[in-house]
């Protein structure tokens, strides 16, 4: 079932909820999708390419004005609730989930539009702190919503910069921009290999022909922003200034293999080196994976896949004895093309590219192998390669 065709049969029951809150109907529903990332990890903020794709799980929001300069913030998912008056400036209240569009709103406060009362009811089956961006979904679903509702004439990149903003700034996660660019220009069937320094991209077919893509969320939540990304981030920001003793470069990803082993004597802390060299051989792995996913050939981008996941292991050290139970597992199992954990890490997903008829087969299987390691279960997921944000009809 594609992600819309949930989100349509979704939409009658969400509006008899919202008529049971707010008491009339929703007049305007929009729909964003969360994203995975199939090749490319902890590259967006290197400056390099990625891979990531819109996911057939995903945020609908759906919207009715009201004449109170009010904006309520409601959420099939999250028992807080918010009635916050319309005013200049916000700032973010402790960890509830409306900051995410409330920083929205400020964005478009700060930029001078002409904003009014709204009631919104948020519903999402994107499983939270799983790293399938479940936060860029609300922000972009937020910002196109208003976009459209309020004329705001921001572009389709536009709305990614300043859901962008709202992360690094409002909520203060210094993340790169691959999440919210997937969620806003995904299209289906195709991945897109973006250059996270130009924002130039090329949507990749991806046909997976008879595989399908399965998300397994270790169930092991990763608190972000109180994770060790930041400290990645540090890393790799030394790794660079350490090679710009001889080399005229702005971001890690500017070189390649080759030429980041002429180089990297200059790099003396190996921790430092080992995160270095995972981002530059990890971009240089999206540049094959484009070229076996248009090809069609879907067992050399599974085995891309695995020498990725490896290198974030041993290499970039974000992963975990959970999502390594799942790819351990994936590796025994003839119906997986490949398996790599993706997202930030520390937790959240893996995914896998697996037969479609397997797949029952798959999933169980794989549960029982990681509760048997792990001591409590994962969920599985089936998912398509989905379309971006839109208007929900």
């Amino acid at each position: 079932m594609s992600s819309r065709t949930y989100f349509k049969i979704m939409k009658d029951q969400l509006q008899q909820e919202f008529i049971a809150i707010y008491g009339k109907p929703a007049a305007n529903a929009f729909f964003s999708p969360g994203r995975v990332n199939l090749i490319g990890e902890h590259i967006d903020y290197n400056g390099g390419l990625v891979m990531p794709c819109a996911i057939t799980l995903g945020t609908s929001m759906l919207t009715a004005p009201n004449n109170d300069g009010v904006f309520r913030f409601r959420s099939v998912n999250f028992e807080d609730t918010a009635d916050i008056p319309l005013q200049s400036s916000y700032t973010k209240e402790n960890s509830c989930w409306y900051n995410y569009p409330l920083g929205v709103i400020q964005h478009f406060l700060n930029d001078g539009h002409q904003l009014q009362g709204l009631d919104m009811l948020y519903h999402g089956n994107i499983p939270i702190g799983s790293g399938l961006s479940s936060s860029a979904s609300i922000e972009v679903v937020t910002a196109f919503a208003f976009n459209t509702l309020f004329n705001s004439g921001y572009s389709k990149l536009d709305l990614v910069k300043l859901s962008k903003w709202v992360e690094n700034k409002f909520i203060g996660l210094n993340s790169g921009i691959m999440d919210q660019f997937a969620v806003t220009f995904g299209e289906k069937d195709k991945a897109l290999m973006l250059n996270c320094d130009t924002l130039d991209y090329e949507a990749v077919d991806s046909n997976l022909g008879d595989h399908v893509l399965a998300i397994i969320n270790t169930n092991k939540p990763r608190k972000l922003a109180e994770s060790k990304y930041n400290e990645r981030v540090q890393e790799c920001a030394a790794a660079l200034k350490a090679l710009q003793q001889e080399l005229d470069i702005h971001n890690l990803c500017d070189i390649d293999t080759d030429t980041f082993n002429k180089y990297k004597h200059l790099i003396t802390d190996a921790v430092v080196l080992k995160r270095a060299t995972h981002v530059i051989e990890e971009n240089d792995r999206v540049k094959l994976a484009a070229k076996a996913l248009a090809g069609n050939n879907l067992a050399e981008f599974g085995r891309l896949m695995y020498a990725s996941h490896d290198s974030l292991r041993d290499l970039y050290e974000v992963s975990g004895k959970e999502l390594d139970a799942v790819v351990e597992y994936a590796k025994t199992d003839t119906n997986v093309a490949g398996a790599r954990m993706t997202g930030a890490g520390f937790g959240g997903c893996a995914i896998a590219l697996v037969k479609a008829d397997a797949f029952d087969d798959f999933s169980s299987e794989v549960i029982n192998y990681y509760t048997a390691k792990i001591g409590y279960a994962p969920s599985v997921y089936s998912s398509l390669i989905g379309d971006g944000v839109g208007i929900l009809s």
